[in-house]
């Protein structure tokens, strides 16, 4: 019984250990998760461009966060100031010229017949939106391509060029905010909610419509928009309008977090994959070099 004991209280305190780690890397994991970064961060262009003053978007969401201005994003322009200025209660405030100046998205093109096949380019694109290999002409993505011109300053021959990018190459679209909680005529009497088919309530939606996460649990998508809780309103308010557009806009939200979740993993693969990466330099002999080998080569020979 003696030796039971301390073997039974061993496999207790295991037990309890084992149970403490699993609970604290599940929770520390959960906490790592920041919702008022993430947000920040959809807001952004994701461009990965440094023009900010950090090395990407998150980093700058991080910033942000913490306190630092929200015009510093000249990818994102008026729009991403806008967007983050309402998402976070502050001042609308003009681009800081000391970070760039507005301009069209851009998309890098690479001249063909000057392409020298370095690879210089590759690395330093930060959503790998570069193709080629050593000594071969390289190509750049179009839809991947952020437009961010840090491929320009490596290559060693310019040529490399930045046009104003179509439109179906567009691929991170600009964060509109969702409908604010302006003034409304709405008396909060509850007539529109009898008369909805899908027992919705439609006076919550409209109060609510700024939020992503209301729209969800009050249900927003089963809307059939037949517009019976219009026609019942006292106040006029059109409803179903306001619904149809708050739709609108939480797709056009989830479809920039898509946006940016795509982008952030393709900069993070890069920069992994460049801190894994072995580095190796290929160079060739010099003509002295080689003159001077083959003359050791000789003198050798002459003496054997």
């Amino acid at each position: 019984m003696l030796i039971a004991e301390p073997l039974v209280l061993t496999t207790i305190a295991t037990t309890i250990a084992a149970i403490l780690v699993v609970a604290k890397n599940k929770y520390q994991d959960q906490g790592d998760e920041d919702p008022v970064v993430d947000a920040i961060n959809q807001c952004l262009p994701q461009t990965q461009c440094a023009q900010c003053g950090h090395p990407g978007c998150l980093p700058y969401a991080e910033a942000i966060a913490a306190g630092e201005a929200i015009n510093r994003c000249p990818p994102g322009g008026d729009e991403t100031i806008y967007a983050l200025a309402n998402l976070l209660g502050r001042e609308v405030s003009p681009l800081d010229p000391e970070f760039g100046e507005l301009s069209t998205i851009k998309i890098a093109v690479i001249r063909e017949d000057e392409c020298i096949g370095c690879t210089l380019c590759i690395p330093a694109c930060p959503v790998d939106a570069i193709v080629g290999a050593q000594q071969l002409m390289h190509s750049v993505l179009p839809n991947v391509c952020t437009g961010c011109d840090l491929c320009l300053s490596p290559c060693p021959v310019d040529c490399i060029d930045m046009i104003e990018a179509p439109q179906t190459t567009q691929t991170v679209p600009v964060l509109k905010p969702l409908l604010t909680d302006t003034p409304s005529p709405c008396i909060r009497c509850g007539d529109c909610e009898p008369v909805c088919p899908k027992q919705l309530s439609p006076q919550n939606l409209l109060w609510q419509a700024s939020s992503e996460q209301a729209m969800e649990q009050l249900r927003l998508d089963d809307c059939i928009e037949c517009r019976l809780c219009d026609r019942v309103c006292p106040s006029a308010i059109p409803l179903t309008q306001n619904f149809i557009e708050t739709k609108h806009r939480i797709n056009e939200l989830k479809s920039a977090k898509q946006a940016a979740e795509v982008a952030e993993l393709r900069y993070t693969k890069r920069n992994h994959r460049l801190a894994t990466e072995i580095e190796t330099v290929k160079t060739k002999p010099s003509s002295s070099d080689r003159a001077a080998l083959l003359n050791r080569i000789k003198s050798r020979n002459n003496k054997d």
